[in-house]
């Protein structure tokens, strides 16, 4: 992984977009949002890599991977937001720009999803903007560059 490359990960469930309760996801797809990203990269001169998962590990591997060589890490942690230390104390330790993006407002959701691990260790937040957050995600971190 390049500084040109910003690595959008997400985490469980996230496959379902469009389908899983679209009444607070909307009815957009991960393949829609792939796309959302792609064009802000275009537009800002960068590349993407854009991927999902529903293992937590998985997710802690990749942070670690782009953790000091990517432009910067978009991420989507899902469910793993309001239980992963794990996921925590990787993005704490990254030396990268870092988004934390949610779909939904979590801050006015059920009690347990409005607690984020991810939140002290990322630098800017993207929350309840829908999918086009992501969007805003990565041109946050694109004027990072620039800044």
């Amino acid at each position: 992984m390049d500084a040109r490359t910003v690595l959008v990960l997400n985490g469980p469930n996230l496959n379902l977009l469009g389908e899983r309760q679209p009444e607070v996801y909307g009815t957009a797809t991960l393949a829609d949002v792939e796309g959302l990203c792609s064009a802000a990269c275009e537009a800002a001169g960068l590349d993407l890599d854009f991927r999902q998962t529903n293992h937590e590990g998985l997710l802690v591997d990749w942070v670690q991977e782009g953790r000091a060589t990517s432009a910067g890490i978009v991420i989507n942690a899902a469910g793993y937001t309001h239980t992963s230390v794990a996921l925590r104390d990787a993005l704490a330790a990254c030396r990268v720009p870092r988004v934390e993006v949610h779909i939904s407002d979590i801050r006015a959701r059920e009690e347990f999803r409005r607690f984020s691990y991810l939140t002290d260790v990322c630098d800017h937040h993207v929350i309840g903007h829908g999918v086009r957050g992501y969007r805003e995600a990565v041109e946050w971190v694109a004027a990072q560059r620039t800044a």
